[in-house]
């Protein structure tokens, strides 16, 4: 696995545009990109880059951060280019990204793809690395970054870049909370699920029956219990625990499912205190009562 340092890509990184040779990993990346929150745009022809910079720079398309992918495949890429990006960078802050790989490598990738290669499917797949090669030398010149994706996982990569583009941590995943009710069927998306009906229910208390967990007395009534306080204690720690693996793995997106009988008392009272845990945490957290009002 080999970094090869150029003037670097940190700072403002709203606007991307990511190139390489096939089979270097820029289908990886824009999958990546796009998780993160950016538009991403697949061989788009290098002639049509400055209209749709003017469309994003005047705010006609609403969108905040963009990840294009261009490369050979598009017929006069070599010859036009170079001109578009050296033009662009003079209005807009845009960084450019080469991916690159040893021969070794792409062959292997290619190999186990069972494809030829796709520019020159009538050369040997060596003879075609070495051409695409030869060819975006002066592209690859041009680049803020050249990342040599030789040797590296997936989950490496993803890693590899967001360092890169983000030094500082962040805490890069979205979190969606749904309380639902255990009559109605589990919520297919979750991947975490915590059941709260060992809890004292609501229910069964007059005053608290046509109420939910939005309500302050049922709110206190749940989480006044010493059997509430020592489940939301664990359950917190175990969720803090597994944030930062999931983070690490590359993952984008956790839906946490909490549920009870109804899905109006407990549920709702453990996921909005979640919410407000995770948030003080500065955790990305959004939060769906699916069966408050049945």
């Amino acid at each position: 696995m080999t970094v090869v340092k150029k003037k670097g890509i940190a700072g403002d990184n709203r606007f991307l545009i990511i190139t390489g040779l096939s089979g270097s990993g820029k289908t990886v990346v824009s999958h990546f990109l796009e998780d993160l929150g950016y538009y991403c745009v697949d061989n788009l022809p290098a002639k049509l880059i400055p209209n749709f910079i003017d469309l994003w720079v005047k705010r006609e398309v609403e969108i905040e951060k963009v990840a294009l992918v261009v490369d050979m495949r598009e017929p006069g890429f070599l010859h036009d280019f170079p001109r578009v990006f050296t033009d662009i960078r003079t209005k807009i802050p845009v960084k450019l990204i080469f991916l690159d790989a040893s021969d070794e490598t792409l062959v292997k990738r290619f190999s186990e793809s069972r494809r030829p290669h796709p520019l020159f499917p009538r050369k040997s797949v060596l003879e075609a690395i070495r051409l695409e090669r030869k060819r975006l030398e002066t592209i690859k010149a041009m680049a803020d970054d050249v990342i040599d994706t030789s040797g590296m996982t997936i989950n490496q990569l993803r890693d590899l870049l967001l360092k890169k583009l983000w030094p500082r941590p962040r805490k890069k995943i979205q979190i969606t909370i749904i309380t639902f009710g255990y009559k109605y069927g589990l919520p297919l998306e979750a991947d975490l699920i915590f059941d709260t009906r060992f809890l004292a229910n609501p229910f069964y208390i007059d005053r608290f029956r046509n109420k939910t967990g939005k309500s302050p007395e049922v709110k206190k009534y749940v989480l006044n219990s010493p059997e509430t306080q020592d489940f939301f204690e664990e359950m917190s720690r175990f969720i803090l625990f597994l944030l930062p693996k999931f983070i690490q793995e590359g993952k984008s997106y956790l839906t946490i499912g909490i549920g009870c009988t109804g899905g109006k008392h407990r549920s709702v009272v453990i996921g909005e205190e979640l919410r407000n845990f995770l948030k003080k945490r500065n955790y990305d957290i959004k939060i769906i009562h699916r069966d408050l009002r049945r």
